[in-house]
């Protein structure tokens, strides 16, 4: 088969934390030239059965994508799932269950920041922001802004956001490898080397916490991103290699919300790329959506 050179497979839209439409992600990726490209947004599903229905016939090669923010007793993860059936029951139950969890979280912090700081919005607004597919942090911190209670989004969440210390409501990740799998997608571990806040994960924690989603069925790693020094990088391209895991590629671009840009995942050219990478493209075209 013809590899693909240019991909991206970590991309979101404003149905999570992004700034771009589907329809908007969809035009830029056609305008940067990727030939492989996937739409993981948090804990959604929804933008990928948007980009498969605006897919044209020789717009670039699209596989279904979802992020799912995951905890257990060890830590923190995210969990990115590619080539799922959208109509699949357990990928849909899980979306709907860490939505669920999302909404309880953004009416907690809401709470905290008007009884601890005195931060009142109105019902319009307040409104708005539920009625949004899957608010969170950032749009709080963009309301805020608006208010004039901070001048900068980064500003509310460290200083005011962040502040609450609360028992929130997770996915855990066996969870969200199982949902995933058991919708014929392929579960791959976000960003391995970055844990909770600016913590950084290497060497054998790193190695045990692999192996030990590997238990629960993790096929992959994204050791080519757009944060990661050739260090993180290399260390988790020789895990991959150890453990026979597949290998993506992703920017985790967040349109204007973020810094990084479209297309930015430290991989030149995937069709020169590991063992690993060529072995997820070649799961991920069994995996492609009829046209």
């Amino acid at each position: 088969m013809k590899y693909p050179e240019k991909i991206d497979l970590h991309l979101h839209t404003n149905v999570s934390d992004g700034t771009d439409t589907p329809k908007e992600l969809l035009q830029a990726v056609r305008d940067f030239g990727l030939d492989l490209f996937s739409v993981t947004d948090h804990d959604a599903i929804k933008s990928s059965r948007d980009i498969l229905k605006l897919l044209e016939k020789d717009d670039p090669w699209f596989i279904t994508g979802v992020e799912f923010s995951c905890r257990d007793e060890e830590g923190q993860y995210h969990i990115l799932g590619y080539g799922y059936d959208p109509d699949g029951a357990s990928i849909c139950r899980l979306v709907d269950k860490g939505h669920a969890f999302r909404m309880n979280k953004v009416k907690a912090r809401l709470d905290f920041i008007t009884s601890e700081f005195g931060f009142r919005f109105s019902e319009e607004d307040i409104r708005e922001l539920f009625a949004q597919d899957n608010p969170g942090k950032p749009h709080i911190a963009n309301m805020m802004v608006r208010y004039g209670y901070v001048k900068t989004k980064e500003e509310a969440i460290k200083d005011y956001i962040n502040k609450i210390h609360f028992k929130s409501e997770y996915v855990r990740p066996e969870q969200a490898i199982t949902a995933i799998t058991e919708s014929g997608g392929i579960p791959v571990l976000a960003h391995p080397s970055y844990g909770s806040g600016d913590q950084i994960i290497v060497g054998t924690e790193l190695e045990e916490r692999i192996k030990r989603l590997m238990k629960y069925g993790l096929k992959g790693v994204e050791a080519f991103y757009s944060g990661f020094t050739d260090r993180l990088m290399n260390e988790l391209l020789s895990y991959a290699d150890r453990y026979s895991l597949m290998v993506t590629a992703g920017s985790d671009y967040h349109g204007r919300n973020k810094l990084v840009e479209l297309g930015d995942t430290n991989c030149i050219n995937a069709a020169e790329g590991p063992d690993g990478l060529l072995a997820f493209i070649e799961e991920a075209r069994k995996r492609q959506p009829a046209a």
